[in-house]
């Protein structure tokens, strides 16, 4: 990341001036938490959903840096399960998550509110960024000019190697196939999947545990594809033991569970 581009950054978050940022746990996020905490004029508040569709370990890596950081950080639950709509798991369900996490984050704070979607997400179908543009949500990586290599390099920049070697993890609802119902019981059983077997790869795999209309299938990154028995036999033992059809392994392919019809 050049200085160029972090100064152009940092100059978007001092135009916002006082800022609520959405804080997911995840790379990008977090990255323009750190930006916004070591060079802003004015420190944000930092508001993270608590739901069974963040993963644990996102909660976990953020409480750590708040923690060591001294960020202001506000945990909220957005009631997203609450909403029949995103339960129902059509193709914009997104729209509907976003638009209750706004909506939280709004009844809180009179700040702007800031997330850190970035350029490359301008380009795939996104339907929260709708829900972000009703509710005059900001984006200023978009602002700037940055994208997810640039993030990347922001992060290595500043010393936040853990950042800087995180995989792209979206919330665990995406693992459900467009159609199947949102549960709370289905998104524990990803998490906990996925939290097993980060722990045998580590944490920078690249690795989703789908939820099909025919049954569970883990999806591996094309390094991790030799693995794939082992992996296999892991996740068919958590299978049976939920009680779920265990579809196999195959390579990652993002957005898989995506189902147009």
């Amino acid at each position: 990341m050049s200085a160029s581009a972090l100064d152009r950054l940092v100059a978007v978050l001092d135009r916002h001036g006082s800022l609520a940022l959405a804080v997911s746990g995840g790379q990008d996020s977090m990255t323009l938490a750190h930006v916004a905490h070591r060079f802003a004029a004015t420190k944000p508040t930092l508001f993270h959903a608590v739901s069974p569709a963040v993963p644990a370990s996102a909660r976990e890596r953020l409480e750590r840096h708040a923690a060591a950081h001294a960020w202001n950080l506000v945990l909220l639950d957005a009631g997203e399960l609450g909403d029949p709509r995103y339960v129902a798991n059509p193709l914009n369900r997104c729209y509907f998550c976003k638009s209750n996490l706004y909506e939280r984050i709004r009844a809180a704070t009179d700040a702007v509110i800031a997330s850190g979607t970035n350029t490359d997400d301008l380009g795939d179908f996104r339907p929260g960024l709708e829900a972000a543009a009703e509710r005059g949500v900001v984006h200023p990586y978009v602002e700037a000019g940055i994208g997810k290599a640039g993030i990347t390099g922001l992060a290595r920049a500043l010393g936040l190697d853990d950042l800087a070697a995180l995989p792209a993890q979206p919330c665990l609802a995406s693992r459900i196939e467009t159609g199947l119902a949102v549960t709370e019981e289905d998104l524990r059983f990803i998490g906990a999947i996925e939290a097993e077997l980060a722990g045998l790869l580590g944490p920078s795999a690249v690795l989703r545990c789908r939820v099909t209309h025919d049954g569970a299938v883990i999806e591996l990154g094309s390094s991790l594809l030799d693995r794939s028995p082992e992996v296999a036999a892991r996740a068919a033992a958590a299978c049976a033991v939920a009680g779920r059809r265990f579809l196999g392994v195959r390579p990652y392919r993002r957005g898989s569970a995506f189902l147009r019809g």
